[in-house]
């Protein structure tokens, strides 16, 4: 069963393209950063800070009960989707305790894949670590880049677009803050696989990226043997 890493930067254009693969192909997808943000905003939620070590892990547990008890419902909060979450989940993916528990239900969803309460035939998961510690063999990797000027025109966009005031300063700052957490952290840094095929996405729009990430996927199952779901326990 073939699995598709899709790694890199916030607001690289990564969850688009990613959701987008799955539904060419036919399988199943999961955005692993909503498990950073669901767990980071319950921390939130409780009053606590979403870097402290204990918090941390306790509210990545709590995520994992909800979702062995609720599945993909618990992930339906549309707050999931707002720079709270987002501040939220960058803080709390630096806490090793929070990672591990999370780590599993990642690798999971990569061995037996479900899409709509259905067996999919394989799986695309999006994240920061996809490619070098949730799913280190997977048959297609993609680091995807774009420049953070670029990005930041992206993000402001996407936040008019829901209504809501961005000032592309203030949205710039933040991405270079979020990228210099998620690539110093001590675990899991943000960092392509040696083995990733590198899409730069700054001069391409939607269709264009999606086009280039399907070529590569193309090739690269059709050279691929499928033994058993590659995914390290």
């Amino acid at each position: 069963m073939p699995v598709i890493a899709i790694d890199g930067p916030a607001a690289s254009g990564k969850g688009t393209l990613a959701r987008r693969i799955a539904q060419e192909l036919g399988y199943a997808w999961l955005d692993t950063g909503l498990l950073y943000r669901a767990a980071g905003m319950i921390a939130a939620d409780d009053g606590a800070n979403p870097a402290d070590p204990v918090a941390a892990a306790q509210a990545a547990r709590t995520l994992a009960k909800r979702i062995a008890v609720d599945g993909p419902s618990a992930l339906g909060d549309p707050r999931l989707r707002g720079d709270q979450a987002a501040d939220a989940a960058s803080k709390l993916s630096v806490v090793p305790a929070a990672r591990a528990a999370l780590l599993q239900l990642q690798r999971d969803f990569a061995r037996a894949p479900v899409a709509g309460n259905r067996p999919a035939s394989g799986a695309v998961l999006d994240g920061r670590d996809i490619g070098t510690v949730v799913c280190p063999d997977a048959e297609v990797k993609l680091y995807v880049v774009a420049a953070v000027e670029e990005r930041a025109r992206r993000r402001v966009k996407e936040l008019q677009g829901r209504g809501q005031t961005a000032i592309y300063q203030a949205v710039l700052e933040d991405l270079k803050q979020r990228d210099a957490r998620d690539s110093q952290r001590a675990v899991a840094p943000l960092k392509p696989a040696d083995d990733a095929f590198l899409l730069d996405t700054s001069a391409l729009d939607a269709d264009q990226a999606l086009a280039a990430a399907l070529s590569i996927i193309t090739d690269r199952l059709s050279r691929a043997v499928f033994v058993s779901p590659k995914v390290s326990s």
